[in-house]
């Protein structure tokens, strides 16, 4: 089995991608990490604006920082769409999860979701960030350089294909099965 998707069919699922959902689409997934590559996937999230998803590795290991060192809150929560996660995350027994704390079958698009959209997941209470998720070198690595193309392809950043990320506005919890809701 072939392990990363070509930029063909990157580009083939385009269309599938754009038509989901735009609004109230149920959470397939949650996923927990508290370092490097380690993956569980819990039956729910408590989300805190002072310290991101409790026990997550933001808190301690944000890859963004503000200029006093701290964790940025723009980073806090990401949220990746399930059709992409079907697409690209191939080889799901030897490749890890691409890691987002909340998946699901939702258009992420700039258009669907502007800079400061404020999001329902659960009891907690998110908002679209200014930040740009481009994806990194572990994505070309685990889902090949095709894909990663692709995502930060000009004509396709408005689709925000490798997600959204976003920052905690309500301390809360969310659960499998909420639903991701517009405000």
């Amino acid at each position: 089995m072939r392990d990363h998707v070509t930029l063909a069919e990157c580009e083939a699922a385009l269309e599938h991608i754009n038509a989901a959902p735009r609004d109230g689409a149920v959470i397939e997934q949650l996923c927990f990490r508290t370092g490097y590559a380690e993956r569980s996937f819990p039956e729910q999230l408590d989300l805190s604006v002072e310290h991101g998803i409790i026990g997550e590795r933001w808190a301690h290991d944000a890859w963004l920082k503000l200029p006093d060192g701290r964790p940025d809150p723009r980073i806090q929560v990401s949220i990746f769409s399930q059709r992409v996660v079907d697409l690209c995350w191939r080889n799901r027994l030897e490749t890890p999860h691409p890691g987002d704390p909340i998946v699901v079958d939702m258009n992420l698009s700039v258009e669907n979701m502007p800079v400061g959209q404020q999001l329902r997941a659960g009891s907690a209470i998110v908002e679209v960030s200014d930040v740009f998720n481009t994806a990194c070198i572990k994505w070309q690595q685990r889902y090949g350089g095709a894909s990663l193309r692709w995502i930060n392809l000009a004509e396709n950043k408005p689709y925000r294909l490798r997600g959204i990320l976003c920052k905690i506005v309500r301390d809360g919890r969310v659960q499998l099965g909420d639903r991701l809701e517009k405000i």
